[in-house]
């Protein structure tokens, strides 16, 4: 059954028409008077529905009875990433729903090719809010992940606490570092959140490495090749969520 994601007082009995965004896609898919759909507004719950009218320009649908879901990971997974270029950041975002990330924090780093402030900054977060959305629709996630501003490495690395109940890890190609698989399991026992540092294209800066680890973020290797932005951080997300099934 289709699936949207809409601001809307989501309550059972409500007839309303639903938002452009989503009127458009009912109409792409022809559905019509009669037809079930699902809507859910990122707080965790879904609602049956119904289309009532397919007008030109207004679908509306009457809201049929709730129901809790839960297809979230049992621990919240933070990505902190040095912002790949191009459609390379659209694409980590889409997937990273997908994989059930919890919280997004976009990064400029030293070396980061995509650099970003002010009113693009904002604009790209708003697009980004867009495709994590999208995908929360298409992968039966009834909770959004959060997407922070867009932070310099520095003024990111100022706002850590030093007393978070989360385990935190960078990854790595440097000296000193834990394979994955090794490193996991004890804050998974502990059933801690996790967060996971990675940087943009040509890693993070030397300095920025330090910095990190003097901030108690463990560096691990995913592995002795060498892989792009996106994928690092793809890739512990994905190894993760598949312990969880």
């Amino acid at each position: 059954m289709p699936r949207f994601l809409v601001d809307l007082p989501l309550a059972e009995g409500l007839e309303a028409p639903l938002p452009a965004a989503a009127a458009r896609h009912v109409q792409v898919l022809r559905l019509q008077p009669g037809d079930g759909l699902t809507l859910f507004d990122g707080s965790g719950s879904e609602w049956e529905a119904q289309v009532l009218l397919m007008g030109r320009t207004e679908v509306r649908v009457r809201v049929g009875a709730s129901r809790a879901v839960d297809r979230e990971l049992p621990l919240p997974i933070t990505l902190a990433i040095g912002m790949p270029a191009n459609e390379r950041m659209d694409w980590l975002v889409e997937k990273a729903t997908e994989l059930g990330v919890s919280t997004l924090q976009p990064l400029v780093c030293e070396r980061s090719v995509l650099r970003m402030s002010g009113e693009r900054a904002d604009k790209k977060l708003a697009h980004w809010q867009g495709v994590a959305a999208a995908a929360a629709e298409q992968c039966g996630r009834a909770v959004l992940p959060r997407l922070l501003p867009v932070r310099s490495f520095a003024e990111w690395q100022r706002k850590l606490l030093p007393d978070a109940a989360e385990a935190r890890f960078v990854l790595s190609l440097g000296q000193g570092t834990l394979p994955f698989a090794e490193a996991l399991p004890p804050a998974l026992r502990a059933g801690r959140g996790l967060l996971f540092l990675s940087g943009p294209e040509g890693g993070l800066g030397d300095t920025e490495e330090a910095q990190a680890r003097a901030a108690g973020l463990q560096p691990i290797t995913l592995g002795p090749r060498v892989l792009r932005a996106e994928t690092a951080a793809l890739t512990a997300l994905a190894a993760v969520a598949a312990l969880f099934g």
